[in-house]
């Protein structure tokens, strides 16, 4: 790893996506015999629109799941990101959420505190790097909120 940003950065993604295997996990008893809450469902069906909403704002080839910004991608403003700076971090904690729910443990609502610490350090990270790539993120950033539109 020659770029010192890719060791936080693949530690942040192993984490991020070690927690929502366990979410899945710990929730899969309640899944199988079909026990998932309706606030659940809504919670997830959210998540997964607010995702493609975010994917379709997007331009091909200007999306990373880490969170270094891609070299030549674009400052994207349109869709969800006119209003919050991460939607894909919020969609996955709102699919993530959706997990513990169903799970109904306290290990599960735990997992779920940790992954919220991840992705709010994962999105500190990106915020530092999309300053120094994209001169107009610190104006975006005073537009905007991180996770939750209006309040967060």
């Amino acid at each position: 790893m020659r770029d010192p940003r890719q060791l936080p950065s693949v530690l942040l993604v192993a984490l991020q996506f070690g927690l929502i295997g366990l979410l899945a996990w710990l929730a899969l008893p309640a899944v199988l015999a079909w026990a998932i809450p309706a606030e659940a469902w809504l919670t997830a069906a959210l998540g997964v629109a607010l995702a493609a909403w975010a994917i379709s704002a997007n331009r091909p080839g200007n999306f990373n799941i880490r969170p270094i910004p891609r070299s030549g991608g674009v400052l994207v403003t349109q869709g969800p990101y006119r209003w919050i700076r991460h939607p894909m971090y919020t969609a996955f904690l709102l699919g993530a959420w959706a997990l513990a729910r169903t799970a109904v443990r306290d290990e599960a609502w735990l997992a779920w505190y940790v992954l919220t610490l991840v992705l709010w350090l994962k999105s500190r990270y990106e915020e530092r790097w999309m300053l120094a790539q994209h001169p107009g993120y610190a104006d975006y950033r005073q537009q905007t909120k991180r996770f939750v539109p209006w309040l967060y």
